[in-house]
């Protein structure tokens, strides 16, 4: 038995031609090449709902332009009426939104945790928050692009001469092969409120951030060993600002080759940079890191670090960097 596929603006076309020329249902059916219900059937849900005098050219008051306009319709209710609230995809798509997950990042760890069930759709999900219809989420408050044109940040000039560059990586870096490649970089506030300096393992995307009153070679280095403690290191790749001056105390400190990214080439390190525009989110341009604390920053690397990622298979880094490191 073949599959069912619905009417056609065609079909339902050439059948009102068949009823207006005297065809009994059964045989339109047959024409068509359709079951005599399916013909029953969408006659009957398409007709008219006034019913004049029966005539000879339209003897089942059926037109085909209604008939489609009515299927259509349907099927946008139909589809609009797939999240409901209360059930369990709802809440967990509440609770991603929360957390500030993508759209994207939500339909593709629901997909992961219920493989038996329906798949969201992302235009579905953006389409609801537009709309309004999830409470208390907005497009303005929890998704990250927020509306605004996103700019990348270029690299200023070569304020150090590094020892080793981007283009010398082994191919284990390169390949993201392993835990314990960190690419690291700086994300600024208001101008005199402090700064942030930021790790990424390449591997997994797992986040450190540390808190920076100000922008000082001695500061960062010590930073970026206290984040690192305890982790995974094999190497470190940084951007060319002079907050980075102290690299070599910092490769003796951590036992691993300290790589700079080449000058006006922020892309060399573009898994740091596109890191650092999840963490802009949070602390946006102008931020005061001043009134920032310690327990601001953990919970900022949770969120990102419990994150589901397109790019690990919807698993969070967390997830990742635990499994890499047993």
């Amino acid at each position: 038995m073949s599959s069912y596929s619905h009417f056609t603006l065609e079909e339902r076309k050439y059948l009102q031609k068949l009823l207006s020329e005297g065809y009994s249902l059964r045989k339109a059916a047959a024409v068509l090449e359709r079951s005599p219900s399916s013909v029953s059937r969408e006659v009957r849900r398409n007709r008219a709902k006034y019913k004049p005098h029966r005539t000879v050219d339209n003897p089942y008051w059926y037109n085909h332009w209604r008939a489609q306009n009515l299927y259509i319709r349907r099927r946008r209710e139909q589809v609009r009426a797939a999240l409901k609230p209360g059930t369990e995809a709802w809440t967990f798509i509440l609770r991603g939104l929360s957390q500030w997950w993508s759209p994207e990042q939500i339909c593709g760890r629901w997909h992961m945790e219920h493989p038996e069930e329906k798949p969201l759709s992302v235009t579905t999900l953006y389409r609801y928050i537009r709309q309004g219809k999830f409470p208390q989420i907005t497009a303005k408050k929890n998704l990250r692009r927020r509306g605004k044109k996103y700019v990348r940040r270029d690299s200023s000039y070569n304020s150090i001469q590094p020892e080793r560059t981007i283009p010398e990586w082994p191919e284990e870096i390169r390949q993201r092969a392993r835990v314990g490649d960190w690419e690291g970089d700086t994300v600024y506030g208001g101008i005199g409120k402090g700064l942030l300096v930021t790790l990424v393992d390449r591997n997994s995307r797992y986040v450190r951030m540390g808190l920076l009153r100000q922008r000082t070679a001695e500061d960062t280095r010590r930073a970026i060993e206290r984040r690192l403690a305890g982790l995974p290191v094999r190497s470190v790749s940084l951007d060319n600002g002079s907050e980075f001056a102290q690299f070599r105390e910092l490769e003796k400190a951590l036992q691993a080759p300290v790589y700079f990214a080449e000058p006006h080439k922020p892309w060399q390190r573009g898994t740091n940079e596109n890191t650092n525009d999840l963490i802009r989110y949070f602390f946006p341009k102008g931020y005061d890191f001043r009134a920032v604390t310690e327990d601001d920053i953990a919970r900022v690397e949770q969120l990102l670090n419990s994150r589901p990622r397109k790019c690990l298979g919807w698993r969070s880094p967390a997830e990742v960097f635990g499994v890499a490191l047993a």
